[in-house]
């Protein structure tokens, strides 16, 4: 089975959306990151609540050759062509997150709808938001998490010590993959 797979690099928690308004491209997005992440040898973990689930990401990482895991509540419909794919089913939120945050070495945000960022921070807080064992990295494409860069800026970075060791955002999918793997490697 495919989530039975070692990863020859770090398992990443990605939080990603097509769903809802914003920005177009997003599931083009989704397919070039899940492609470049699986090609470098991440495992990817997705979560999939309320009928949300990345399928361009997940779709182009095993395409890539790479491994994922989806955590899923107990409603959300896997569509057929996923379903060779390791899935859990959680029924409790906060038992599906911390699952998840205990399976990743890092969290990464793609652009997305405001469900799969509220996810992502949710996911943060669960992990011990600002405690470095975590990082994340947000893909700013389009000014996406413009907002979380300015709480990172006027908040986070007055209240955590070595916050850049903890948030980064970037605005290209390979300097994602530096900056993911240099601070898990940090952590680590």
């Amino acid at each position: 089975m495919a989530g039975n797979l070692v990863p020859s690099g770090p398992t990443l928690a990605v939080f990603a959306s097509d769903r809802g308004p914003g920005d177009a491209e997003r599931a083009s997005i989704m397919s070039q990151a899940g492609s470049y992440l699986a090609r470098r040898g991440a495992r990817l973990v997705c979560l999939a609540e309320d009928d949300v689930i990345a399928v361009p990401l997940i779709t182009s990482a095993r395409a890539a050759g790479g491994d994922v895991i989806i955590i899923a509540d107990d409603e959300t419909r896997v569509p057929n062509a996923l379903l060779e794919i390791a899935l859990e089913r959680i029924s409790d939120p906060e038992a599906r997150l911390a699952r998840l945050v205990a399976l990743a070495d890092g969290l990464v945000g793609l652009p997305g709808s405001l469900a799969s960022a509220a996810s992502l921070y949710a996911a943060w807080i669960a992990a011990g938001a600002g405690n470095g064992r975590k990082p994340v990295v947000l893909l700013n494409r389009n000014r996406a998490f413009e907002v979380m860069r300015g709480y990172v800026a006027d908040v986070v970075s007055h209240s955590v010590h070595k916050h850049d060791r903890i948030v980064q955002f970037t605005d290209q999918i390979e300097d994602l993959w530096n900056r993911i793997t240099w601070m898990v490697n940090e952590v680590r």
